[in-house]
């Protein structure tokens, strides 16, 4: 029997290995006998595009509707912040997402979604996973039989993800100011940026769930056309990439240069406050540059440090009036919104900031380093042994780390991972991932020399243990 756990940004595996029909069906009945327990009634189901979305999101509907769950179905492929927000807008108890998001294409994954529209609390998620059954249901109610007995019905998610957006931004002048690229990632965003942008430049943007052998995260490594073609043509001065689900971003400057989440953070926070002159709390994850702790000072904002996980950031502001929250990895969320990451949202948003000022994403950026000062920041993903990993992470346990090639640590915190910051307003931090058999090393620093020094120089220190 195969233990089936929920990790950073819900359960994720591989198809055809872990991820079958037969473990799908466990933690559907789970969550069906959840959201008994808790007297729900009505759940959502949407799935993007990786292999087989469709028939899992069927199979999930099948057994919540078997269970006596009323089900709303996609019509189609659609992003997590569309299922998210079909949560909220049919009063549903609950949204369930057939993804795997940034995930490499030989995944699939099972998101849980509260009625609030984002992630279920982690409380939440414990309890459904602790009554996952060790055997699927035998025999279910077929989706005919179903759609007969007005358990599921079927919905167009994108066009209320399309209506909220026009009802929320002013997309005239987005359009005016505003001449973007686009690379979808073969992911979930490419039919909503298609039709709000008839201009854009389209990378990626067609259905193919292999992704074409590349995980669908935006993060520069993984983004190598979008950047060229914006350092080639002067006519297009934004550039946008989501990740498979669309719930992650990353952006591009006019000269294609990336410009990572921790920067995409402080436009939203300048945007929010000292321009639309909001306030709130600032809630980001204890990857995030500490930039943000200086900016929110700047501003006199409160600022809280979470675990890495946005459902940690969702639980905070179900109950707080949040300004921004984001990760490092491309999950961000601001006021005005439902409380979920949304890639596409916050891309709209910095257009927004480009076109009500005037001025270019790269002038944005200057305007933020003369308050918080330069810095830039990169991640490695380290593939090792499962004993090499879990050597590293104990001796990082035990305080083994004391100096970074020859710089002395001078403050330490293990919140979630391990951070070491270090002389020079830098700092670097160790963490296994949540999701997949992967160790990874953050660094920030004044710039990116220093950035791959710093990397560098730590994984000479962790071969070395």
């Amino acid at each position: 029997m195969y233990k089936i756990k929920f990790g950073t940004d819900g359960w994720r595996a591989i198809i055809a290995k872990e991820y079958t029909v037969d473990n799908l069906k466990r933690v559907a009945e789970a969550t069906g006998r959840w959201m008994i327990s808790k007297k729900m009634s009505k759940a959502v189901i949407g799935y993007d595009c990786r292999f087989a979305g469709k028939m899992f999101s069927e199979v999930t509907a099948e057994v919540l509707g078997h269970l006596g769950i009323k089900v709303v179905l996609s019509d189609s492929f659609v992003s997590t912040p569309m299922v998210s927000l079909a949560v909220v807008k049919t009063s549903s108890d609950m949204g369930i997402v057939i993804t795997a998001s940034h995930n490499p294409p030989s995944y699939n994954g099972y998101k849980l979604k509260s009625s609030f529209g984002g992630p279920s609390i982690p409380s939440e998620i414990s309890e459904v996973e602790s009554i996952i059954p060790d055997n699927p249901l035998g025999s279910v109610k077929t989706l005919s039989t179903l759609k007969d007995e007005g358990k599921i019905e079927y919905l167009d998610f994108e066009q209320i993800y399309l209506d909220h957006v026009e009802a929320n931004f002013d997309l005239d002048i987005i359009r005016k100011n505003v001449k973007l690229a686009y690379d979808a990632m073969y992911g979930a965003g490419q039919n909503v940026i298609r039709r709000l942008f008839d201009n854009a430049h389209l990378i990626h943007c067609d259905y193919n769930p292999s992704f074409m052998g590349r995980a669908p995260e935006p993060i520069l490594r993984n983004l190598p056309e979008i950047g060229a073609f914006l350092a080639q043509d002067p006519d297009y001065n934004l550039g946008l990439a989501n990740d498979g689900d669309a719930d992650r971003i990353g952006l591009f400057d006019e000269d294609g240069r990336f410009v990572d989440a921790h920067h995409i953070l402080l436009l939203l926070l300048m945007y929010m406050h000292q321009y639309k002159k909001l306030k709130g709390k600032v809630i980001v994850t204890f990857s995030v540059s500490d930039k943000m702790e200086k900016l929110a000072q700047h501003y006199g904002l409160t600022i809280e440090v979470t675990k890495i996980g946005f459902k940690y950031i969702a639980e905070i502001m179900q109950k707080e009036e949040v300004l921004v929250g984001g990760e490092e990895s491309g999950g961000l969320a601001v006021a005005g919104h439902i409380p979920e990451r949304d890639g596409v949202w916050i891309g709209l948003v910095i257009m927004e900031f480009m076109a009500v000022t005037g001025k270019s994403l790269k002038q944005l950026m200057q305007d933020i380093y003369d308050i918080v000062g330069p810095f830039d920041f990169s991640r490695d993903d380290l593939h090792l042994t499962e004993v090499k990993k879990q050597s590293i992470i104990s001796h990082c346990n035990q305080g083994g780390i004391k100096k970074i090639g020859d710089m002395e640590v001078l403050r330490y915190e293990n919140l979630d991972g391990h951070k070491y910051f270090l002389p020079g307003d830098k700092w670097v931090m160790i963490r296994p991932s949540g999701t997949e058999p992967v160790l990874r090393v953050y660094a920030q620093a004044p710039d990116m020399d220093q950035v791959k020094k710093i990397l560098s120089l730590t994984h000479e220190a962790l071969n070395a243990i």
